[in-house]
């Protein structure tokens, strides 16, 4: 193996290769001017059905389903890899250039929200479902939400990069980041083992943050690493995540702004938009 030695100032020499190396740069801010569509809806969704947009779009459905008509929303796919997130308009959405990103039309002057935690955490609490009020359960819900946005960054651009989409395959990185996401899926089978849900016995916006990420690591959804990652030993995990996938809500969300698979949805502007789906 190569002993590379990193040089006493980094510059950048060409594209990193891969699947999505030509997209990486080392600064912010946008590369080109494009105003973002807006739909008919309050709530201004621009995303792409990546695990971190399904978050979202999954609490979309399950506020709906409740009943919540004021979550209707339009979802605006962002082609990341044809470098959507970097246009003027998203970049003021969020400046961060990830999807998602939600900008709320209903108040008098719009709210941008942006990272997938915080968009679940204001929905959650604009709406008043799944985070709990009384003290502890609430804060016992914000603790795996966080876990999961400081974890999952070990499972995709750690795991999922070296394991799937690395264009040269290196041992050390792969055997690294495979440590760390076994130790996480262990985590997770060990609280599922005596709780329903991951914050305990209510279903809420955890189990909506770690499910597209976990739950479809384990079904092999992503990264075709189940095998790979023995996860058939999870087996608590594994009932949890069956019992997510089996909500309405869930089969919903997790195909919005969606290109690929058998099921996809690439807009989604109104609930009638599922219907061919079904046929």
């Amino acid at each position: 193996m190569e002993n590379y030695q990193p040089p006493k100032v980094w510059t950048l020499d060409g594209d990193l290769g891969g699947t999505w190396g030509k997209l990486n740069r080392p600064v912010a801010g946008a590369t080109h001017q494009r105003e973002l569509p807006v739909g008919k809806h309050p709530l201004q969704l621009y995303s792409m059905g990546t695990p971190n947009g399904q978050k979202v779009t999954i609490l979309l459905e399950e506020l709906l389903a409740l009943g919540e008509s004021g979550a209707e929303y339009d979802a605006h796919l962002i082609r990341i890899s044809e470098g959507d997130q970097f246009s003027s308009g998203f970049v003021a959405v969020n400046p961060n250039s990830k999807i998602p990103a939600l900008l709320d039309r209903s108040a008098a002057e719009p709210i941008r929200v942006f990272e997938s935690g915080a968009i679940l955490l204001y929905l959650a609490e604009k709406f008043g479902h799944f985070l709990p009020t009384e003290l502890a359960a609430r804060t016992e819900v914000l603790n795996w939400l966080f876990w999961l946005q400081g974890s999952a960054p070990y499972v995709g651009g750690g795991f999922g990069h070296f394991y799937h989409y690395a264009p040269v395959k290196i041992e050390y990185a792969i055997n690294r980041f495979t440590m760390e996401t076994k130790r996480q899926l262990d985590l997770l089978d060990t609280q599922l083992a005596t709780h329903r849900f991951i914050a305990g016995d209510n279903y809420s916006i955890a189990d909506m943050a770690i499910w597209p990420w976990y739950g479809c690591l384990v079904k092999g959804l992503l990264y075709e690493a189940s095998e790979f990652l023995d996860v058939q030993s999870y087996r608590h995990l594994l009932r949890w995540t069956d019992e997510i996938a089996a909500r309405p809500a869930v089969a919903r969300g997790r195909i919005v702004n969606r290109t690929w698979g058998e099921q996809q949805l690439a807009e989604r502007h109104d609930a009638a938009d599922f219907d061919h789906l079904a046929k």
